[in-house]
């Protein structure tokens, strides 16, 4: 009977030994490892790490190359609630014709503007024009205008090419003149460019 015990005893001692060896295996396998901050930094979606869209270029800057044919193409998406033809009825928006250089909603007296555009102030030169189809909301908060905007700023530059040629003629804005950056870097370039085009002295 005794002899019975002990091996009973000594097969239990013997699990529990087996027991607490695999707890502390297992606790090493599965050793909690706290979760290190950083890693990879995502860029914004508008480019950039910090999401922020990249900067456009001067509307006076691509007035330089619009193109009005190209405008207007750009102003089908207009032409639903806008005529541009001399002397053309107003629709849901004014008539265009000759919109260039008259006072924001102000250009077209028979016509209803909303009090957010005439009270706007300020001429249809082609900053304001480029902000306003750029969003009219933002432009003046308020507007009847439902129209989301243009969000190519080339397709801005060629409509508004289009609408100063219906009537306005303004003169181009003068080009930005270029950055000290660039402008350093192109004096730099032309004593390297004079230098290499220079012939070899000859040999004495």
């Amino acid at each position: 009977m005794s002899d019975q015990f002990n091996t009973i005893a000594g097969w239990t001692l013997a699990a529990g030994i087996v027991a607490l060896g695999a707890t502390i295996v297992t606790g090493q396998i599965f050793k909690h490892h706290p979760v290190e901050s950083g890693g990879f930094e995502v860029a914004g979606a508008e480019g950039g790490a910090d999401g922020g869209a990249a900067a456009e270029p001067p509307i006076a800057l691509l007035m330089q190359t619009a193109d009005a044919a190209k405008g207007e193409e750009v102003f089908k998406k207009c032409a639903s609630c806008h005529t541009i033809n001399q002397g053309g009825a107003n629709g849901i928006g004014p008539n265009l014709w000759a919109t260039m250089g008259k006072g924001v909603g102000k250009a077209h007296p028979g016509f209803a503007y909303s009090p957010a555009l005439s009270g706007h102030g300020g001429v249809w030169d082609f900053e304001n024009m480029n902000l306003w189809l750029k969003s009219p909301k933002k432009f003046a908060d308020g507007t009847k205008m439902s129209f989301a905007g243009l969000s190519k700023p080339e397709d801005r530059a060629n409509l508004i090419a289009y609408l100063n040629a219906q009537g306005s003629n303004l003169p181009l804005p003068a080009a930005p003149a270029a950055a000290p950056a660039e402008a350093d870097a192109s004096n730099a370039a032309a004593p390297a460019e004079a230098n290499a085009a220079a012939p070899a002295p000859a040999a004495k």
